[in-house]
């Protein structure tokens, strides 16, 4: 842990970038933010050096004070005929972050002391750029082969008050003394927002570069291009590759042993699983984060790489317990550390514990596990369940644990049943799926009874938004009703009794990022164990697709056996 929050100064630490000066030392940078973890306000670049490849590292330093403005984005590089460190960074009044100036510092000493900060706004940006302008974050890189052998080259990117945004490059031929604008894909064709840029070298000298996607409408969140002149034009505007695995954040890249790593979170919506993947092919096309490394589970968000020589490599990465920015970790590995198995994500739940079941009519074998103080009881159509919730027992419902069947992805969905109850006050769960928590990195489905608001209310989460529906009244009346929940046309649809009610709803998917943890489905509680129905639930069905109006119709009067797409029914009339 080379920067925590909370400590020298600093309320948080952000943005880390990592290089190798000429003599070996290495050099972590970083944004010492003052009062918090926000993008502007009072921001320094501060460094901490190593001298012993890592092991340890010296005190903390100030490269650039902010003194009530914000400098940051930093992004060096080194010289390594001259030995000449090269600090591109970003300026902007503390309170407003669209006035953004690019700056140079240089160090010739290997990052002991550096130049006092040069305007570089006149050489290294447009007027056009006039809302923002980013440096880095990343380390840049010397080109070692090809015409341009020897150039330093540095990522960035733009946006205009006209609506134009994109990706730029910076590079220097005599060593880091002057510098010019580069490669240049600005665009208003917004289904790409390339940002955030690193480097590296393809065989024959080619620049490849990997950018962030600002949440452009392409799938994936990772962007590449190509500079086959060694970055004075980009060969043809970046294009995202959805294989590779990721959320919208920051990543590195960096050559190694003739492979190219790629540092970023694996997960494809939250920032956690800080991993690193492998191309063997310049970039073309990358390992998948199962066949790579995961550094570590938890969260985490910006990363910066560096070859340490041999068979090793540094990662320098944001971090935490319960947030990615809680300190800035370093780490070391060599190659075989890279090749070992991950072992299973720590966000799956528990298999189930043994215990009575209800039986899934399906055919798909989703089996409900009846948990607590619970009973048949009579119920609309021959028996149902009844969850007895009262205050000293607060402990019925029914688990579906999680099956391939039961993923709904990105698809129209229809939830059905049957509830009864009479409670006035607290919130009742009748469904819940998938994960608890709020945010687009919790994909969810849930319907909840909430009698003190006089409402049913339903949510649907995913990782491009949410959309709630709710009823005019709460039904607590201690008669059985029959609900509707549906995703279909682009709307979310709640019917009680017929009674209907919709909402624009988001497309995406409920179950994104599976692979690292989902739940199944609960009938009586949310997925946290609150909020549980003190009540009679009857015949829960979910299909994976929108159900017609003349089906849902029939299974309300007649109790019809609607087979198609149906993926769970528990008819609740029986506890094995």
């Amino acid at each position: 842990m080379l920067f925590q929050a909370g400590s020298g100064g600093y309320a948080c630490y952000r943005i880390p970038v990592v290089t190798k000066a000429k003599d070996g030392s290495l050099l972590a940078f970083a944004e010492g933010r003052v009062n918090g973890c926000g993008d502007k306000g009072d921001i320094d670049i501060v460094l901490r050096r190593s001298t012993d490849g890592g092991a340890t590292w010296g005190a903390l330093k100030t490269v650039l004070a902010g003194n009530g403005d914000t400098r940051g984005n930093p992004a060096p590089v080194v010289d390594a005929s001259s030995g000449r460190i090269s600090l591109i960074s970003t300026h902007n009044p503390g309170a407003d972050d669209t006035k953004r100036t690019p700056y140079l510092q240089t160090s010739t000493d290997n990052g002991n002391t550096w130049s006092a900060a040069k305007n570089m706004a006149a050489t290294l940006s447009k007027p056009s750029w006039n809302r923002w302008y980013a440096s880095g974050p990343n380390a840049g890189i010397q080109l070692k082969s090809g015409p341009h052998a020897g150039r330093l080259v540095v990522g960035g990117n733009h946006e205009g008050t006209d609506g134009s945004q994109g990706a730029h490059l910076m590079y220097s031929d005599d060593g880091g003394t002057t510098w010019k604008l580069g490669a240049d894909d600005s665009r208003t064709n917004l289904t790409l927002k390339p940002q955030e840029l690193s480097l590296f070298e393809k065989s024959g000298g080619a620049l490849g570069i990997q950018a962030r996607d600002e949440r452009g409408t392409d799938d994936g969140n990772r962007a590449f291009a190509t500079s086959t002149d060694q970055g004075g034009s980009f060969d043809a505007p970046f294009r995202t590759d959805p294989a590779v695995s990721s959320p919208v954040v920051q990543g590195s890249t960096v050559n190694h042993n003739g492979k190219v790593l790629l540092s970023a979170p694996a997960h494809p919506v939250n920032r956690e699983a800080m991993s690193v993947r492998a191309s063997t092919d310049d970039g073309k096309t990358w390992e998948p984060w199962e066949n790579g490394r995961i550094i570590s589970w938890g969260p985490s968000a910006y990363s910066s790489l560096v070859d340490l020589g041999g068979d090793r490599t540094g990662l320098l990465y944001e971090g935490g317990k319960t947030t990615p920015y809680e300190v800035i970790r370093w780490a070391r590995f060599n190659d075989a550390f890279l090749d070992q198995p991950n072992g299973t994500p720590p966000g799956f739940p528990p298999a189930p514990a043994p215990g009575p079941t209800t039986p899934d009519a399906s055919g798909n074998g989703n089996n409900g596990y009846v948990r607590g103080t619970s009973s048949l009881q009579a119920g609309k159509f021959g028996k149902s369940l009844y969850l007895n919730n009262a205050d000293n027992h607060v402990d019925a419902r029914v688990e579906v644990p999680y099956k391939s069947s039961l993923d709904l992805g990105s698809g129209d969905f229809t939830f059905t049943g049957w509830f009864k109850y009479g409670r006035t006050d607290g919130r009742h769960t009748l469904a819940w799926a998938y994960r608890y928590g709020s945010g687009t990195g919790k994909p969810q489905i849930w319907l909840r009874a909430e009698p003190a608001d006089n409402r049913i209310r339903a949510y649907l989460q995913t990782e491009q938004g949410g959309a709630e529906v709710k009823t005019a009244k709460a039904y607590n009346d201690n008669a059985f009703h029959f609900f509707s929940l549906q995703r279909a046309g682009g709307k979310l649809t709640l019917s009680v009794d017929g009674t209907a009610v919709s909402a624009t709803a988001p497309k995406g998917s409920v179950t994104i990022g599976k692979e690292f943890g989902i739940d199944g489905i609960h009938f009586g509680q949310n997925l946290a164990g609150g909020d549980r129905f003190h009540g009679y639930l009857d015949d829960a069905r979910v299909y994976n697709r929108a159900l017609t109006a003349t089906e849902l119709s029939g299974i309300r009067t007649s109790n019809t056996a609607v087979t198609s797409g149906q993926k769970l029914r528990l008819a609740l009339d029986a506890i094995n």
